[in-house]
């Protein structure tokens, strides 16, 4: 009888565990790709009848404009400030809503995107967590000449006069945003000399640019723009 016993509370542990297993499984798989998760958020009510699902949450029928509101109205009493809010006034075609949250003392944003979508009758709701960038202004005054190097070991340089081009570089220099984690090798290294300021520039092919100076690091997009102004 107690080995009997035993083999029954064997079971049920094993039972147990395994559903608890499948659960955190079937849970995680849920979430898997989300950066925010509202259920796990103080701050961020969910609003009623939504469903997660992978990468978004959906409610069937037409209920982005709700939803809107809802966000709309509840969100600043738990801190957040809108950043930029935008909304469709087609009610029946991929109708929907965009909007972003910042809250004091967060590095990041919250961005809320909602929308109705009539072939299937659902509405789906995205909620994601973007880093706050910043960028700081490295150039004040615009120089009326610049010295560009095509290599770190070139001494000729390509001078530049025209001001709307200078305007141009000082431009995608000082917008590009603050950078202090890891910098990528890449194969190519030019120098822009602005006279009061020396900056290396880093890139390769479509990657990412790395301008470096004394006041930090930057980064910025493979802008096309930016390579045809400068001739790199």
């Amino acid at each position: 009888m107690k080995r009997r016993n035993w083999l029954i509370y064997g079971a049920i542990t094993i039972l147990v565990a395994t559903g608890w297993f499948i659960y955190q499984r079937v849970t995680d798989d849920t979430y898997e790709a989300m950066s925010i998760i509202p259920e796990k958020q103080k701050d961020i009510p969910l609003f009623e009848g939504l469903r997660p699902t992978v990468h978004q949450y959906v409610m069937e029928g037409n209920h982005w404009n709700d939803i809107h509101g809802f966000y709309s109205n509840e969100l600043p009493k738990y801190g957040w400030e809108v950043e930029y809010e935008q909304s469709s006034s087609d009610e029946n075609i991929n109708a929907g809503f965009m909007s972003r949250w910042r809250k004091k003392g967060l590095e990041w944003e919250l961005s809320i995107y909602g929308s109705y979508f009539e072939m299937n009758n659902q509405t789906k709701v995205i909620f994601d967590k973007i880093p706050i960038y910043h960028s700081t202004t490295w150039i004040d005054d615009i120089p009326t000449s610049i010295c560009i190097h095509q290599s770190s070991s070139d001494g000729d340089c390509n001078e530049i006069n025209d001001i709307d081009k200078i305007k141009g570089i000082v431009h995608f220099i000082n917008d590009a945003i603050d950078w202090d984690e890891e910098v990528f090798p890449r194969e190519k290294t030019s120098i822009i000399d602005m006279g009061d300021i020396e900056i290396k520039v880093l890139y390769e092919s479509d990657k990412e640019i790395y301008f470096q100076s004394e006041k930090g690091i930057k980064l910025m997009k493979p802008e096309p723009d930016f390579f045809e102004i400068t001739n790199l």
